[in-house]
């Protein structure tokens, strides 16, 4: 009876042995799954953040492209010409390189619509080139077209009599603005891409 009950005691102890090893098992299996689910979520948090970061610097340049329309083609600032005090030679220029400066009140002033020159790749002249945050932020202004302000010559030229909208700044002048926003440590990036409208005076500029 004695050899019984040790034999039973032995086979009871194996199971619970088996028993505790694959509940471990189970554990650990559970553990690594729960790491490895919260480091994944932690490495797209991360990636939304830097690209959001990323978006935002590029936004920052489109900004600074409707300021530098705006006082290029106002006839009291920059006449035509981009302000002085948009200019740089350092590297990377902020916001206008002075090398580019005269190709951009060109294309500002619409001595060369629909130009094809980008702001980054292959023959790339950007521009706009400045730093914003931990991102080197390059842009590209193109003017597309004129198109005349909605409504009759009538209701225009009424702006002189008082009535009806004013004949000056009567059309308004289309850009695209092109900005890519990098960070090379990092491998992120983002661009924006928008069209602007502004009068012939340069007073207002609406997306």
């Amino acid at each position: 009876m004695l050899d019984n009950s040790r034999n039973r005691v032995a086979n009871e102890q194996g199971v619970a042995m088996l028993t505790v090893l694959l509940i471990m098992l189970m554990m650990t299996v559970l553990g690594v799954a729960a790491l490895t689910v919260t480091g994944f979520e932690s490495r797209m948090a991360g990636f939304v953040t830097s690209t959001e970061s990323a978006t935002t610097a590029a936004e920052a340049c489109t900004g600074t492209a409707v300021n530098v329309l705006q006082q290029t083609i106002d006839p009291y600032v920059g006449g035509g010409i981009v302000p002085a005090a948009f200019l740089s030679n350092a590297t990377p220029a902020g916001p206008v390189p002075q090398a580019n400066a005269t190709v951009l009140g060109q294309e500002i002033m619409g001595q060369s619509d629909n130009n094809l020159d980008v702001p980054v790749g292959t023959g790339a002249a950007p521009n706009l080139d400045q730093t914003v945050g931990a991102y080197r932020v390059r842009g590209d202004i193109d003017r597309l077209y004129l198109k005349g302000k909605a409504g009759s010559g009538m209701q225009q030229f009424a702006g002189y009599e008082g009535t009806g909208n004013s004949a000056v700044g009567s059309s308004d002048i289309y850009y695209r603005v092109d900005c890519i926003a990098e960070n090379t440590a990092t491998g992120t990036s983002a661009r924006v891409t928008a069209v602007y409208a502004c009068t012939l005076t340069g007073e207002t500029c609406q997306k």
